[in-house]
């Protein structure tokens, strides 16, 4: 998994560089989170790791910007924080975040906080791709809408896009439809 790590300090850095490099991630570190967010807005990221109190750009902060991107794929976000209490948790939740955990770390925590992380990621990516499909009947070639309703597909995808529309006939067709049409005639 790519992962992103925004920290201050170069020691919590460090360690939680090297607990995830040892799981086999590919770890991006940031000495803070303005360096995070650029790095974050250059690529993408699954998963985040970040210290909640940093200068330049906090945790929170960063969780709002990351959520604020609205990208087709989900991050995951893990704040790490000396702060404790439902108030902390409720406002880094507000904020973006998904999990939590606590300084100093302990590497077989955030191995299991990894874990789930994928299997998040993993449903979001399986839903992802069923929301991609577009229900069409094989007869018609008409679309079910989100109510349940069937439209032709110029009509769903004029509705949804910006595609306009011509219409002509494929040698197939003429072949098939057209030439024996006009030879009925």
């Amino acid at each position: 998994m790519r992962v992103l790590i925004a920290e201050d300090d170069a020691v919590s850095r460090r360690l939680v560089e090297r607990a995830l490099s040892k799981l086999g991630h590919d770890v991006i570190a940031a000495a803070d989170g303005r360096l995070a967010w650029e790095a974050f807005r250059k690529e993408p990221f699954s998963l985040v790791v970040s210290d909640w109190m940093m200068p330049m750009l906090d945790g929170l902060e960063l969780c709002r910007l990351v959520r604020a991107e609205n990208r087709r794929k989900y991050t995951y976000i893990i704040l790490l924080t000396v702060l404790g209490g439902k108030g902390s948790y409720l406002e880094g939740m507000r904020a973006g975040a998904d999990d939590f955990l606590t300084k100093p770390l302990d590497a077989e925590l955030l191995q299991s906080r990894l874990q789930v992380a994928q299997r998040v990621l993993k449903l979001q990516a399986e839903v992802s791709q069923l929301l991609e499909l577009l229900p069409i009947c094989s007869y018609c070639r008409r679309i079910r809408d989100e109510a349940g309703g069937w439209s032709p597909i110029e009509e769903y995808l004029a509705a949804r896009t910006q595609t306009r529309f011509s219409h002509g006939i494929c040698s197939d067709c003429y072949q098939k439809v057209v030439l024996p049409e006009i030879a009925g005639r």
